[in-house]
């Protein structure tokens, strides 16, 4: 423990690096959930922001604290964590966001901080200190989240398209742009409840490491719970404009039945991984629905080419986040 070693005004910057953090988080991912109901014409887009931002919000009362849990005491053993530690992490991710918000790659805000938490621990003590359970289903689910999500997707477009096989296309887009407003909610609902989870998670960690959370309690303060689901609603407010484009429409074109699955399909996703406490990424989710869904069409609706820039972002997202978190958590022992 470093109690008397941390300084309160080093814990409130890092308290309030983490809550910047969250807010990018849901300004990086907005776009997982209102690309598809924009793309499809369904909201527009003040609208789909607003509409999003709500559901992330009332996740607070739906989910339980297990991604938190994951998070804060399951990727690396938490007497290695300090503040330098957590330094590191929030600094690799931030930094990883930022690149790939840049360049309108949709990445993985979730696997950027999962690296950077990495990345910072082995700075200080090396390989040892990771909890290989932990670790090793976090990155599992980079493969199985968008599987899971591609095969969800497509085959409720295939289920729908032989129930509605004898309904005028009119019609089924009709019904189906209103459905799409539960299911973009849905989904909404499973990015809150995930992703501020995993925020909560590291300001958790801090408060446990600096003492001002008890190692073995059940839960983080509610202070930090709710400020973590704000902070996500309030950046999904306003929006990742440039990775909607990609999301929407780059990787196949949408009707609104297809964005109905593809968001339903991710939304089953994100509640069986948020009940079992793995972080996940809401990119990966959404985009393997997304093209789950457009394959169904035929193989050519589908661009692989961006599909394939996509997957090369996911590889890249943890070791590369991790490297900067390294540099940082090198560089904050230097500082304070």
């Amino acid at each position: 423990m470093e109690t008397a070693q941390a300084a309160l005004w080093v814990i409130a910057m890092l308290v309030t690096l983490a809550i910047v953090f969250d807010f990018m988080n849901g300004f990086h991912d907005a776009a997982n959930s209102i690309a598809t109901v924009v793309s499809t014409g369904v909201l527009r887009p003040t609208q789909a922001v607003m509409f999003a931002a709500f559901f992330n919000f009332i996740a607070i009362f739906i989910f339980h604290l297990s991604v938190a849990a994951t998070v804060g005491k399951g990727i690396v053993q938490p007497g290695v964590v300090d503040t330098h530690v957590v330094f590191g992490a929030l600094v690799g991710a931030i930094t990883w966001n930022l690149v790939t918000w840049y360049y309108g790659i949709p990445s993985s805000s979730s696997h950027a901080l999962i690296g950077g938490i990495v990345g910072a621990a082995t700075a200080k003590a090396g390989t040892g200190v990771l909890v290989a359970g932990g670790l090793l289903k976090t990155v599992a689910f980079i493969f199985v989240s968008p599987l899971l999500g591609f095969l969800l997707g497509s085959l409720m477009m295939v289920g729908v398209a032989w129930v509605f096989r004898r309904t005028r296309p009119s019609k089924v887009d009709k019904w189906f742009r209103r459905l799409q407003l539960a299911s973009a909610g849905a989904y909404s609902l499973g990015h809150g409840g995930n992703d501020a989870q995993k925020t909560i998670g590291i300001i958790w960690m801090l408060l446990i490491a600096t003492g001002y959370s008890a190692a073995e309690s059940s839960a983080p303060p509610a202070w930090v719970v709710v400020s973590c689901y704000v902070a996500i609603a309030a950046g999904t407010m306003f929006g990742g404009w440039r990775i909607v484009k990609t999301m929407g429409q780059k990787i196949t074109k949408l009707k609104p039945v297809g964005g109905f699955c593809a968001e339903t399909g991710g939304a089953l996703t994100l509640f069986i991984a948020t009940a079992l406490g793995i972080p996940v990424s809401t990119t990966h989710t959404i985009t393997g629905a997304i093209v789950g869904v457009g394959s169904t069409q035929r193989a050519s609706a589908v661009r692989w080419g961006v599909a394939g820039n996509i997957v090369w972002a996911w590889v890249l997202t943890i070791p590369a986040s991790a490297f900067v978190a390294a540099l940082a958590y090198w560089l904050s022992t230097v500082l304070f």
